[in-house]
């Protein structure tokens, strides 16, 4: 079948336009390149997710078999497409990684109260690893120790630490921050970074906790248990700590929010103690309860890749548009209904395919580029956006020239929406470009979808945004153009539920008209950016606003 993309009147102008007076010596900001757009097909790109998401990669899990098939594959088709290597004369950066694999030495948890025990069983009530690059982890009697969300953020004036000594104690924290229970606090519902499980464990290590714990709460996670349990079967990735990991906390992981409470009652705190903790004025308490964590652990240091590939631009070659996507998914896990391999089609073969899709459109353009485009596969983000860290500190293309990271993870294949939303609305000027290029396509930026799950800080450019460079992350949104509620419905049901599941497979559910649509938009917005002399920034009231300015000053 055909593929309907939704274009609108101003595309077919555009497209017109273009065609009727393109002599490839012009370059018209308000219009599109037909060629360019063209080349963006639906069976090119299914065909990219149909290898990508194929059992023949295992999963695309870092340090295996299928890490080798699947950076091997992307470099053919870099070379396939007559992009030049990215990195010297190598499509490849290599990125030094640890993996540590470690499980309890007994699968229940006991932890002893005054009056009582409680134990706790290994995936179904608790998940737990070491980031430690150490042999032995044998903590006896550490005390636990809630600490409500585990924030120390001084510009909101909060401190869940303060006063408190953690060295040799376990920290139990909750996911999210303050602001998503009263809008008076932090950024009200959008997350701020201070949110994400990531912060809690540094700032765990930071304190000098031996442990840390989340309790699990899906509407403030926005994912299931499914999805952590699934995510800590089996080995971690992390790139080689400092010290092996010494200054880290011995042991880190989560816990039910029925166990959180059950530990509670152990240890005879106020059940309403969670809505105490959200309040401003929080003051940690004892948990009167201890336990024992003994993990049997063992480590290797290894290299994935990065895959980096460019095309060079024909007047300002040392400015850079990075396009990312990554390439790894969770690899081989526990089975499900027969099915172990996690073979990741929505999350992030979409985003790969759109990285070959958007780099034949560079190709076929009227006007190349003036910027040099590049285009990064980057490795390891399902294990803390490992990949695009290292790029971030190791950069390959100057970081005072590169002007803005386009970021594509996980494209939506329900069906075409009537418009586009920006994760993490109000933080780069790159919005603005996003709306100017949508405008060709008769797509207006929706309201952000779920503001409070932290996406802004859960995806490869949030790396970029760290040392200062923009970062765009967006995906379709609004209302769906198919008229055809029914079909729409199907596909909507049949397409729940695949975050993280041994179920996120190509299938005849899929409708491409959606990564269609959204690869088109990135690609013009990169085009526009590629033609350009200025460099956009953060937004005024960005907390990365200080960072793109010290960036943009050197």
């Amino acid at each position: 079948m055909k593929t309907k993309l939704f274009i609108g009147t101003a595309f077919l102008i555009g497209l017109a336009s273009c065609k009727s007076g393109d002599t490839g010596s012009s370059y018209d900001p308000t219009l599109l390149d037909s060629g360019a757009i063209n080349a963006i097909t639906e069976a090119g790109y299914r065909a990219y997710v149909e290898k990508l998401a194929s059992d023949e990669f295992m999963g695309r899990m870092p340090f295996t078999k299928g890490d080798t098939l699947t950076v091997n594959y992307l470099e053919e088709q870099f070379k396939a497409l007559g992009l030049e290597p990215g990195n010297g004369n190598s499509y490849f950066q290599e990125v030094p990684m640890v993996e540590i694999k470690s499980e309890p030495v007994a699968p229940k948890l006991t932890f002893t109260g005054k009056n009582s025990n409680l134990s706790i069983n290994y995936l179904d009530d608790y998940v737990v690893g070491t980031p430690r690059m150490s042999n032995n982890i044998d903590i006896k009697d550490t005390e636990l120790v809630f600490a409500g969300f585990g924030i120390v953020a001084p510009e909101y004036k909060w401190n869940d630490y303060e006063g408190l000594d953690v060295k040799g104690k376990t920290v139990v924290v909750m996911v999210s921050d303050p602001g998503r229970y009263d809008k008076t606090l932090f950024k009200a519902d959008t997350m701020t970074y201070y949110g994400r499980w990531t912060y809690k464990f540094e700032e765990a290590s930071r304190q000098g906790a031996a442990g840390v714990l989340i309790i699990h709460e899906t509407a403030a996670a926005s994912y299931g248990w499914n999805v952590v349990r699934s995510g800590w079967t089996g080995p971690q990735l992390s790139l080689v700590p400092e010290n092996k990991g010494a200054n880290l906390v011995n042991f880190q992981g989560w816990v039910t929010t029925e166990t959180a409470n059950k530990l509670f009652q152990l240890g005879g705190l106020n059940p309403n103690i969670i809505e105490q903790a959200k309040k401003p004025g929080f003051k940690a308490v004892p948990m009167n309860v201890k336990t024992s964590i003994a993990l049997k652990t063992t480590f290797r240091e290894s290299k994935s890749n990065n895959v980096i590939a460019t095309i060079k631009g024909s007047k300002r070659p040392d400015e850079t548009i990075i396009y990312s996507a990554h390439w790894d998914h969770l690899g081989i896990g526990e089975a499900v209904e027969g099915d172990s391999i996690f073979n990741g089609a929505i999350d992030n073969a979409t985003g790969v395919a759109a990285l070959f899709e958007i780099a034949k459109a560079f190709k076929a353009a009227k006007v190349k580029p003036e910027r040099s485009i590049v285009f990064l596969a980057v490795t390891a983000e399902e294990q803390g956006l490992l990949g695009s860290q290292y790029y971030a500190e190791h950069p390959i293309y100057p970081l005072a020239k590169t002007v803005a990271n386009l970021n594509m993870d996980s494209f939506n294949p329900v069906g075409a929406m009537k418009g586009f939303r920006v994760v993490g609305t109000g933080q780069t000027e790159l919005e603005d470009y996003a709306i100017k290029s949508g405008a060709k396509f008769n797509r207006e930026l929706q309201p952000e979808g779920s503001p409070t799950s932290g996406g802004f800080y859960r995806s490869d450019h949030f790396n970029f945004v760290k040392v200062g460079v923009p970062g765009l992350y967006m995906g379709s949104g609004g209302d769906y153009l198919d008229q055809d509620t029914v079909a729409l419905k199907k596909r909507q049901q049949a397409l729940a539920g695949r975050y993280h599941a041994v179920s996120d497979e190509l299938d005849e559910h899929w409708n491409f008209e959606g990564p269609l649509a959204d690869t088109r938009l990135f690609f013009d917005i990169g085009y526009m950016l590629s033609m350009e002399k200025t460099f956009p920034n953060f937004k005024a009231k960005s907390e990365f606003k200080e960072l793109g300015d010290k960036r943009l000053s050197k």
